[in-house]
């Protein structure tokens, strides 16, 4: 080879290591801040999904806020939603229940995201 040629240079410069760790930094402190609300969102869904696959099951609406409400306790999660906020309809010979909730993430001191939950689950 020739001194002509000159080589290209392989690797990643100082502002592209520094992009790619604001960017992964910023993707893991998003990550930290929203894995707590998706968490009461999972939990609380099992326990309507455990409430609703009981035996036997919960045959009214009081039974079923406080089958609900005992699951709550079991669960150990005071900030979950209540029985008393439990969408509950009768459909057919059993009930559909849900909830819907929103809920704000403070990411930085002015900077909110809002997570809007909704969840249903037929009866029988």
């Amino acid at each position: 080879m020739s001194p002509t040629f000159a080589r290209r240079q392989l690797g990643l410069s100082l502002f592209g290591m520094l992009f790619w760790a604001v960017l992964v930094g910023g993707g893991a402190l998003l990550l930290m801040k929203v894995y707590p609300s998706v968490q009461k969102y999972l939990t609380t869904r099992q326990s309507v999904d455990r409430v609703m696959r009981s035996e036997p099951r919960p045959n009214s609406v009081p039974a079923i806020r406080t089958a609900f409400n005992r699951q709550r306790d079991i669960e150990y999660t005071r900030d979950m939603i209540k029985g008393q906020d439990l969408e509950i309809e009768a459909v057919g010979d059993g009930f559909r229940v849900g909830f819907a909730y929103d809920d704000e993430v403070e990411l930085v001191d002015p900077v909110f995201l809002l997570i809007k939950y909704r969840y249903s689950v037929g009866g029988r």
